[in-house]
């Protein structure tokens, strides 16, 4: 009976574990499928400000912005990295810490010295674990992170990019394309030369000359509209973060889910035969006690 009462034991276990495993799945299906609408809605914003900034930059244009020139001083850039404030979300944080990794190894030989900047708790505890200086960190941003709070911290790193204290800005971050597809990738967001380098290969409009009209003028133009660009693309990459981790979880659950509700019709078939076996013995048992009886 002992091994009966240990298997019952460990599948009432199981599906207590099921319970929370398929209620967090239920959870992050819903926070998944509000941080897709939001990533969605300012992927045709963002792609239109950022295609329109590398129209701009090609134009011909005798205005310029420290934004769109190529910086030749090499003292100093910036990786910021976004990661989760929790874990169960399977290898989410692994992939973009390792991203993130490879790119500030990049940066280090190139630049003389590299500013990290990390958000999510479980990046903050990876780093420090491993003796990281991390120059800044924020633990504030979840699955909806507030444009007002991003805008703030964008601002701060154009700030220092236009006085010269950056010579370059970085993100690793989990990339959002579809429901099956997100990766980790680290990109530069600052000079955006970088940035509109992919926008003007992949779009058919980049063949030619463009030709635009300034009112009132190019330069009062390049002032509203890249630094508008930078924004934009800076908050997009936290909503690819939030959204891509909210996928990772979800699927993350599901997968233990099931492999619960396996373990569960495992453990039911093999404590079934237990138990069977068990009352088989103890009839045997009965007859033979009456058998010697008589």
């Amino acid at each position: 009976m002992a091994k009966a009462r240990a298997l019952d034991k460990r599948r009432k276990s199981i599906k207590n574990i099921r319970k929370i495993t398929r209620t967090m799945e239920l959870v992050s299906t819903a926070q998944f499928r509000r941080a897709m609408e939001r990533a969605i809605a300012a992927k045709s914003y963002t792609d239109r400000i950022v295609r329109l900034v590398a129209d701009l930059a090609r134009a011909g244009l005798n205005a310029e912005h420290p934004l769109l020139a190529p910086r030749e001083s090499k003292k100093r850039a910036a990786l910021l990295i976004l990661t989760a404030n929790r874990g169960l979300c399977g290898g989410y944080n692994s992939g973009v810490l390792r991203s993130g990794l490879a790119r500030l190894e990049e940066l280090r030989r190139e630049y003389d010295e590299v500013e990290l900047v990390v958000s999510g708790k479980r990046g903050v505890s990876f780093l420090k674990y491993r003796h990281y200086e991390i120059a800044r960190s924020f633990t504030q941003f979840d699955d909806k992170p507030a444009y007002d709070e991003v805008v703030a911290i964008a601002n701060e790193f154009l700030t220092r990019f236009r006085s010269g204290d950056l010579d370059r800005i970085d993100v690793a971050y989990s990339k959002f394309t579809s429901l099956s597809k997100q990766s980790p990738v680290a990109e530069t967001l600052a000079p955006l030369t970088s940035m509109t380098t992919e926008i003007e290969s992949q779009s058919a409009e980049a063949s030619g000359e463009v030709e635009y009209e300034f009112l009132p003028s190019p330069q009062s133009i390049l002032e509203e509209v890249v630094p508008s660009a930078f924004k934009v693309k800076f908050f997009k990459c936290f909503l690819d973060a939030a959204v891509s981790e909210q996928i990772a979880r979800m699927m993350a659950m599901k997968a233990a889910t099931d492999a619960a509700d396996e373990m569960i019709s495992t453990l039911t078939t093999t404590y079934n035969r237990a138990r069977q076996s068990q009352i088989t013995n103890e009839i045997i048992e009965v007859i033979s006690g009456a058998s010697a009886l008589q």
